[in-house]
């Protein structure tokens, strides 16, 4: 019973996050009230706030478990960039291509709804945290190490990069710009270069 009550609150979060969305995009995030949103996805505010506790909340998504537990799947011998390109290219590969637009338009609200910057800049620092501690933990050192921080701030600023272009033009293929450019990383950023 406890399996399908879980299965009915994911739904009913999906519904009001996806109706939040469909609203923020025809008519604007400021414009947007929480009651609206709770009318179309016909349940009460209090539902709405008790699966989000901001509005903000209404466009950030926690990514992480699912990735997580790909992520801790795999062998613990794979260089941290390969483990993070196979682990990005499953996580992609389980989302149907509604998920992954609505994805898409998250990260558009957040990069141009200068409401939604500071929880944005919240979210990707707990990223980079997460991020820093899974390939920690892989590699048996402490979180704090250089080297793994090097790591995970080189991870993110690509993956970062990949996202700020695929916002700004939605027909390109995101999923696989990821994961060029995670290949490229895990070669050691070769660069064709002739000083002008």
């Amino acid at each position: 019973m406890s399996g399908l009550r879980e299965r009915k609150k994911a739904k009913t979060r999906a519904l009001i996050q996806k109706e939040a969305l469909r609203l923020f995009r025809e008519q604007g995030y400021a414009a947007t009230t929480v009651e609206q949103v709770a009318e179309a996805a016909e349940v009460a505010p209090s539902t709405v706030f008790r699966y989000f506790a901001t509005k903000e909340d209404l466009v950030l998504l926690d990514q992480f478990p699912p990735f997580t537990d790909v992520l801790n799947t795999l062998p613990r011998d794979l260089h941290p960039v390969e483990a993070m390109r196979r682990a990005m290219r499953a996580v992609f590969a389980a989302q149907s291509d509604e998920e992954i637009a609505e994805g898409l338009e998250r990260e558009k609200l957040m990069l141009t709804v200068p409401e939604l910057w500071a929880a944005s800049l919240e979210n990707v620092s707990t990223a980079i945290r997460t991020v820093q501690g899974l390939l920690a933990d892989r590699a048996g050192r402490p979180a704090d190490d250089a080297e793994i921080r090097n790591m995970t701030g080189a991870i993110v600023g690509v993956v970062v990069n990949v996202w700020f272009d695929w916002a700004r033009d939605p027909d390109m293929d995101g999923p696989a710009e990821l994961d060029r450019a995670l290949a490229h990383l895990a070669a050691g950023l070769p660069l064709d270069y002739t000083p002008g």
